[in-house]
């Protein structure tokens, strides 16, 4: 299970898509996680998901 904290979500998933994961789709689909979530929890503290990276940046 993540964390409900954005902060502490933002680190532990850029971690995780920096280690084990080549893209926020197989990571979600792995931990049976719900991708739009991930995303808009993201989006309100200023980081959107760049695939190229395959991490999320502020902007």
């Amino acid at each position: 299970m993540l964390p409900q904290d954005a902060d502490m979500l933002l680190s532990i998933i850029n971690m995780k898509l920096r280690d084990f994961y080549g893209s926020l789709d197989a990571l979600c689909e792995d931990l049976d996680e719900d991708k739009g979530q991930i995303q808009k929890t993201l989006s309100g503290i200023g980081y959107t998901y760049d695939g190229e990276k395959n991490q999320f940046i502020a902007g």
